[in-house]
């Protein structure tokens, strides 16, 4: 049988391929500037998540378990989201440091009385998410297209 169909693999002769090269440019371009920093910050959810089991605090701040493994999932799930659709998630970046300012002053909010072992562990991944979130940030912004 005969092939009628017009060759669909090649559009150079589509009327709008300038249009449309243009927006794939665009799609894949924007906001790739930090992709070093999606990894570590997924990587510092997931501590963030699994710290309380790593230092053994699950039973005596089972709040503040709770409470970084919800954190954690968050930061998590931004890392995630900033290597599955940058361009939208950069603008993202600022809530993350938010969540770090967060995560530094937690042990005293959510936790009772804790150790010196929680809160250095709680400080040091709020002071790297704020760090890694205007990493994100200050990138997205200077890579933004000027109006």
């Amino acid at each position: 049988m005969a092939n009628v169909s017009p060759d669909r693999s090649d559009i150079s002769t589509h009327p709008d391929v300038s249009e449309m090269r243009a927006r794939y440019e665009a799609v894949l371009g924007g906001g790739r500037d930090v992709a070093l920093v999606d990894g570590p910050v997924f990587l510092l959810g997931l501590y963030c998540a699994v710290s309380p089991w790593v230092l053994h605090y699950t039973t005596s701040q089972p709040d503040l378990m709770t409470h970084n493994l919800v954190v954690g999932v968050a930061i998590g799930l931004l890392g995630l989201g900033f290597t599955a659709a940058p361009a939208r998630m950069y603008g993202l970046s600022w809530a993350m440091c938010a969540l770090g300012v967060w995560m530094i002053i937690a042990p005293w909010v959510v936790g009772t009385s804790p150790d010196t072992g929680v809160v250095v562990n709680n400080i040091i991944i709020g002071a790297l998410a704020v760090v890694l979130g205007m990493m994100c940030a200050f990138t997205a912004a200077r890579s933004a297209p000027q109006a």
